[in-house]
């Protein structure tokens, strides 16, 4: 077994200096972000711990390959490539949000600060989505699962329900959209699991029970759950409740309820294609 060392061609290499840029750049948005303003709106909150935990991740990446960890780490419990592909895509996929959320609440003609963030958080996008774009095409490197459509899926379900949870509003005082928060709060933890342990293969096939079974039960549970939400949510937040003759996109209640609305049908839709897919057993789906 080889044992870790360092590997200056790896810190030189183009994939490293790909990661470094992510790192600084990601910073330097955080930093601007922080030292400009501090509105602690939940979606500010959400992108600065996106930039903060962006280069965290891409960081360990480059050091874990610089010493060629990666090695060890395959041989004894995950496939590496898929990892990181997986991550980046991840990364990608957030960084783009957060793009959307600074354009959509913090432009105007005059504020520089979130002119500056907005550009920013542009480029982290950028990055990300060429190392995603580099990996995917990369014939050496591996995709088992989350580089895979099964993984590819699951990351999407998390990320739109981290979307949902962090646009919760107006449910104060009834009891139907309480019950869409639990509703949007249970599949996430569970689909998060199943990205983790299908990445551990080694924990994976140490476990006493079935993961794909698991993952048949829990996909029908969640496609339930969500269902009741797609009912209850838009009923009880819209009934006697129509759209303000001013209602700004960035601070209007209604939008930010009808966002919540629209990615309730988004990951419905996308819980039923994975549980779809993974009942008839294609696309690199397994069924129990």
């Amino acid at each position: 077994m080889e044992k870790p060392k360092f590997s200056l061609s790896t810190l030189t290499s183009t994939r490293s200096a790909l990661h470094m840029a992510q790192i600084v750049v990601c910073v330097v948005t955080f930093a601007v972000s922080y030292v400009w303003g501090h509105p602690l709106h939940t979606y500010w909150i959400y992108c600065m711990v996106v930039w903060g935990l962006c280069p965290i991740i891409s960081l360990v990446v480059t050091v874990v390959e610089m010493f060629l960890i990666h090695k060890l780490i395959l041989v004894f419990c995950m496939d590496w490539d898929d990892f990181t592909t997986g991550m980046a895509m991840m990364a990608s996929l957030c960084t783009f949000s957060c793009t959307v959320m600074f354009a959509n609440f913090y432009i105007c003609r005059k504020c520089i600060w979130g002119w500056t963030v907005t550009i920013l958080s542009v480029v982290c996008c950028a990055l990300y989505c060429v190392e995603t774009f580099r990996d995917k095409c990369d014939a050496t490197r591996s995709a088992t699962y989350v580089a895979a459509l099964p993984g590819f899926i699951k990351i999407l379900e998390a990320f739109v329900a981290c979307i949902i949870l962090i646009s919760l509003i107006g449910y104060v005082g009834k009891p139907a959209l309480l019950w869409c928060i639990v509703a949007y709060a249970v599949p996430l933890p569970l689909t998060l699991l199943t990205i983790i342990t299908n990445i551990l293969t080694k924990i994976k096939k140490c476990l006493p029970f079935s993961i794909d079974r698991f993952t048949m039960i829990f996909l029908v549970i969640s496609v339930l759950l969500y269902i009741t939400a797609a009912i209850l949510w838009p009923t009880y937040s819209f009934r006697g409740n129509p759209r303000p003759k001013d209602c700004p996109g960035n601070s209007c209640i209604w939008s930010i309820q009808f966002v919540v609305t629209f990615m309730t049908y988004v990951n419905l839709g996308l819980y039923i294609t994975d549980l779809i897919l993974t009942c008839l057993g294609i696309c690199g789906f397994k069924r129990s």
